[in-house]
């Protein structure tokens, strides 16, 4: 840690290892992994398909520009639009989530003429300065003062219709939202809310974003959280997937979304799916990125899509989901105020402060687990998590309300735990 930046809070352990949904320190300690890479992995740690397309990519072609045309990139679009909601058939491929952010806040802005934005309170965004006017935790944005445009957003309470209506005036790009607030507790929208996002924007010559940068790829029990939120009749009969052929016929597609995390099974990756509407207004060279759209990320990214579609990961997590809940729910500790979620994106808020529990699930259960708020553990593991891990993670959070006294934990440990996306 002698040369590292200083501006996370370290873990006293050293991780070496992982697979599926276990890692392993140095020491050879195993640990039950609810962390995922935050949200990650979702596939499992080096999930053999991406490890053999990596290997045999990095054989061929690692980095070529988005200038000169790539096999494996057109390959990658080709299995990423399959799986987005008809209409968003247009791809800016960037890095990670905070650039996907960055590169939808342009494309808003060269598409509708307007530079005003609307955001959520409690949302998250990501942490570049662009992205960072989106944030609404006043921590993320304050150390850099006035750096933060913070004057063209306006936030409103997440489920609040009538707070939502009176801040999308006819300057206002884009609402920019997630299906499933994560670092601001894992509070899922109220459908009527999503419904009334879409519905306003339309009326106002607005943007509807979704930012499912962590909800997306399985994540929520669907390929994309928004599929929770659509009609009945849009969806295919297996309900993976919003089966409109034109996207302003559905109640909830939206005109662009932010993607990244478990994209590509842990290779880092972004991009911004959009309607054509929304692309053809960005004039070219007005935005740009050298790494983005690599055939290392891209041949991960088809490995990944492939084997979410293949294995069944979205109705794995809406069991495992629903399993995991209901265990937690069953736990008899009057520090849990409640257990909320969907998939297996999980939060178990407590009524005190959740970050020495936290760090007791690691150092004395070998569970690892994130926070969200002061008062929320959440729990975002493998998809691929067997029941039996499922289970020993429920044990040791019910051992651990039962045992631990917060005031006595020791500061060190609980500024471990505190480590955000």
């Amino acid at each position: 840690m002698k040369y590292d930046s200083g501006v996370y809070h370290k873990h006293q352990v050293v991780m070496v290892r992982a697979k599926g949904a276990t890692v392993w320190d140095e020491t050879g300690r195993s640990y039950v992994d609810c962390v995922a890479g935050y949200g990650v992995a979702n596939i499992g740690h080096s999930h053999p398909d991406v490890v053999r397309a990596i290997q045999e990519q990095a054989e061929n072609l690692i980095v070529m520009p988005q200038t000169l045309p790539n096999d494996k990139r057109a390959e990658f679009l080709s299995e990423l639009v399959s799986v987005l909601p008809a209409g968003l058939d247009r791809i800016f491929l960037c890095n990670s989530g905070t650039e996907a952010v960055e590169a939808a806040k342009k494309f808003a802005i060269t598409a509708t003429g307007r530079t005003r934005f609307v955001s959520m309170k409690r949302g998250f965004a990501g942490r570049t300065l662009g992205a960072l006017a989106f944030t609404w935790e006043p921590k993320y944005r304050e150390p850099f003062g006035n750096a933060v445009d913070n004057e063209h957003v306006s936030f409103v309470t997440y489920g609040n219709i009538e707070e939502l209506r009176a801040a999308i005036t006819e300057d206002v790009a884009a609402v920019i939202m997630e299906p499933v607030q994560g670092e601001g507790g894992v509070r899922p929208a109220n459908i009527e809310f999503l419904r009334a996002a879409r519905a306003l924007t339309r009326e106002k010559g607005a943007l509807l974003i979704l930012d499912e940068i962590q909800t997306g790829f399985c994540r929520t029990g669907k390929m994309f959280a928004v599929e929770h939120f659509c009609a009945q009749e849009c969806q295919d009969a297996d309900g993976i997937r919003c089966g409109c052929q034109v996207a302003n016929e559905c109640q909830v597609v939206p005109d662009g979304m932010t993607l990244a995390k478990a994209m590509a099974g842990g290779v880092p990756i972004g991009a911004f799916a959009m309607s054509a509407a929304v692309a053809d207004r960005m004039p070219a060279g007005g935005h740009g990125t050298t790494f983005g759209g690599n055939p290392l990320a891209m041949a991960a990214g088809v490995a990944a899509i492939r084997a979410m579609k293949n294995e069944g990961m979205a109705e794995q997590a809406r069991e495992k989901g629903a399993y995991f809940m209901d265990k937690l729910r069953a736990i008899p500790s009057p520090k849990i105020r409640e257990v909320r979620g969907l998939g297996l994106m999980i939060g178990v808020e407590l009524k005190e402060k959740s970050a020495p529990y936290i760090a007791a699930m690691e150092h004395d259960e070998a569970v690892l687990c994130l926070q969200a708020t002061p008062l929320v553990i959440r729990f975002l593991p493998p998809i691929t998590i067997s029941y039996e891990q499922i289970d020993a993670a429920v044990a040791a959070l019910t051992r651990v309300l039962e045992r631990v006294n917060p005031r006595a934990v020791p500061a060190a440990e609980v500024a471990e735990s505190k480590q955000r996306e």
